[in-house]
């Protein structure tokens, strides 16, 4: 018989989950195209997914003043919400994955950079917001790489750190987990890619989300 490692699995959403970086990167570029910033590279768009959105934008445009950040993320969020989303915007498998997880008695939740009404307009869409036990958001604590998140979940759900693991995307995903003080495992279909993924020294780097239930047997 298999003795189960982790009780809860604790998912990044955009990157992850959800097949949407190029989208983000996207609306981070029209973003500051309409309000007359430089625009950032596709490299350094990327590098900002998984934190919050102000300090994404102020990662982003470094120096940028309280003045133009509102209207900033104003513009970007104009850009994001004209996408709609369905079941079809989850990489293959996803849906599939978490039900049978939490069929097999795991625990799940969510730690995204997104806002609180990002989330569930997406979790809507896709339909698997049942799926998920709880979910926190950084305009609701702390961003990433900040543990307020992963701590305000394990409070919720009375799940021990070393009984948890963050399955997310990016640096920041891994960052935030080891300063919780859980296990961390990464994914290459999002944000940063293999090498700077394994810097953080993850349980595994799979290529896709959907390869975690047969590393979660093995590993």
């Amino acid at each position: 018989m298999m003795v189960r490692r982790f009780d809860l699995l604790v998912f990044d959403w955009d990157g992850t989950l959800l097949d949407s970086v190029d989208w983000i990167v996207e609306c981070l570029q029209n973003a500051a195209c309409e309000s007359g910033l430089p625009v950032p590279t596709d490299a350094v768009a990327r590098s900002v997914i998984g934190l919050s959105l102000d300090e994404a934008l102020k990662a982003a445009f470094p120096g940028i003043d309280g003045e133009r950040i509102g209207p900033l993320m104003d513009a970007y969020r104009r850009h994001f919400f004209t996408r709609q989303l369905t079941a079809a915007d989850l990489f293959d498998g996803v849906s599939d994955m978490l039900g049978e997880l939490r069929d097999a008695g795991f625990r799940l939740a969510i730690a995204t950079g997104k806002a609180r009404r990002g989330l569930d307009h997406a979790l809507e869409q896709t339909g698997v917001g049942s799926l998920f036990e709880t979910t926190r958001c950084a305009d609701e604590t702390a961003s990433k790489p900040d543990p307020a998140m992963l701590y305000e979940i394990l409070a919720v759900t009375g799940i021990a750190p070393h009984r948890t693991v963050m399955i997310g995307d990016s640096i920041h995903d891994l960052r935030m987990a080891a300063n919780a003080g859980i296990a961390g495992i990464a994914v290459t279909s999002g944000a940063n890619n293999r090498a700077e993924l394994t810097e953080m020294n993850p349980l595994s780097c799979l290529n896709r989300v959907v390869e975690l239930p047969a590393f979660l047997h093995t590993g």
